[in-house]
């Protein structure tokens, strides 16, 4: 059975993160809202969470995250940080965010380079920009395979392919 994400409370773990904004509007087409969840993102780094990778879409925030406590922290953290700003400095009354979030626990350094590599070409697949170096709404400030992480080359790792390699065995008459 899978755990509440309640029930894993630690820093143990990084995460690949996402949130839309309500409705899916392109809030964040707009630089000064891009420019202000960029700082909300950057702001809470060390804070809540350790931010290693993140991604701004107009209508989308992607992050690659090692959270200091509960993995819906570091969300509250940005979502609350930003309405909270949005509505001081955009003076905005309206809804910002959909409900609730998606998250993927990072499992090793695959997973890890896999992940970065989404963030970094997500801008080029949404056609925002041809080359995502051009793209001004993402960042990298620690790519680092974090300690503690499975490396990919584990032994559970490896009993896991082999496990999904196997076939079934065929039947033989004298059965």
């Amino acid at each position: 059975m899978r755990p509440v994400r309640g029930e894993i409370r630690s820093s143990e773990y990084s995460y690949f993160i996402s949130t839309q904004t309500y409705g899916r509007r392109n809030l964040f087409n707009v630089e000064r809202w891009a420019k202000l969840i960029t700082d909300v993102v950057q702001h809470y780094d060390g804070r809540g969470y350790h931010l290693h990778a993140y991604m701004v879409t107009p209508d989308h925030l992607h992050a690659l995250i090692t959270p200091l406590e509960s993995i819906e922290k570091p969300v509250q953290l940005i979502k609350g940080g930003f309405s909270f700003r949005a509505k001081r400095e955009l003076q905005w009354n309206g809804e910002i965010w959909q409900p609730g979030f998606t998250d993927h626990r990072i499992r090793d350094s695959v997973d890890w380079q896999n992940h970065l590599e989404y963030i970094r070409l997500n801008p080029v697949e949404a056609r925002l920009v041809e080359d995502s170096v051009a793209y001004e709404w993402m960042g990298f400030p620690n790519r680092d395979f974090p300690q503690g992480l499975k490396p990919s080359s584990s032994a559970v790792a490896n009993v896991r392919a082999e496990a999904r390699t196997l076939q079934p065995q065929t039947r033989t008459n004298s059965d």
